[in-house]
């Protein structure tokens, strides 16, 4: 029987990249959204991957939403904490309201999402968590301090989830992309994202497949024994 993968943010960009790639590799795959009902629909149309609308800033919502994909496909065996925003600006000009949004939609929903999975996957014995943290959240970037706490939040987040679940057989481990060619990343001016891309020594972005494979990678059964970790993926711009 396929592993069911639950995958946050999961109709667009990385989040859409990812949960294509694990259906693609036999996994059964639902994805979660927020905003977009349009979007949605035509992503789970044509790739055939059920999505369900919730915020996962809420506990309550992720307890009833993870409650209802349960009820209908049985356990979430793997978890991918994707769903992420950005509210940039320098410190001196940001507003309570764009921190509070990034470290909630960020940060805040990882423990929410992973709070609402993690006991059937330790009475299972069998779980994966992965987390989408950012270059960002290791190396900081300006404009961006509320970004960066909350991504350098998930890998502190992950190492310690990593050290309560591993003798239950379940792995926690983080992914770090770099600049992926997404349209967060294409609605940048033009000459900013060519500097960006000239300081990446691969000279190129990333792509959504090479995040998916990544995932897929972590998701596997065989791959046990990585836990706690965190897997830069950047084309060499930041080496941590």
């Amino acid at each position: 029987m396929a592993r069911h993968v639950l995958v946050t943010g999961g109709t667009r960009g990385i989040g859409a990249g990812i949960a294509c790639t694990l259906k693609d590799n036999g996994y059964s795959v639902i994805a979660t959204y927020h905003g977009n009902d349009k979007n949605a629909q035509d992503f789970s149309k044509t790739y055939h991957i059920p999505s369900y609308k919730w915020d996962v800033r809420d506990f309550d919502a992720c307890q009833k939403g993870v409650a209802e994909i349960t009820e209908k496909y049985g356990t979430i065996d793997i978890l991918i904490n994707n769903a992420g925003i950005t509210r940039d600006g320098f410190l001196h000009k940001m507003t309570p309201q764009m921190w509070s949004e990034v470290i909630l939609t960020n940060l805040n929903s990882c423990f929410n999402m992973s709070r609402c999975v993690i006991e059937a996957m330790r009475t299972q014995g069998f779980g994966r968590i992965i987390s989408v943290a950012s270059i960002n959240g290791l190396k900081g970037q300006m404009g961006q301090t509320n970004y960066s706490a909350a991504k350098a939040g998930v890998i502190g987040f992950t190492k310690a989830l990593a050290l309560e679940s591993a003798t239950k057989g379940i792995t926690v481990n983080a992914i770090a992309p770099g600049y992926i060619d997404t349209e967060m990343v294409q609605v940048m001016p033009e000459n900013i994202l060519e500097q960006i891309v000239q300081g990446i020594p691969s000279k190129r972005l990333g792509t959504t497949d090479e995040i998916g494979r990544a995932v897929l990678f972590l998701a596997a059964e065989t791959s046990g024994f990585i836990n706690g970790a965190t897997l830069n993926i950047n084309g060499g711009q930041y080496m941590a």
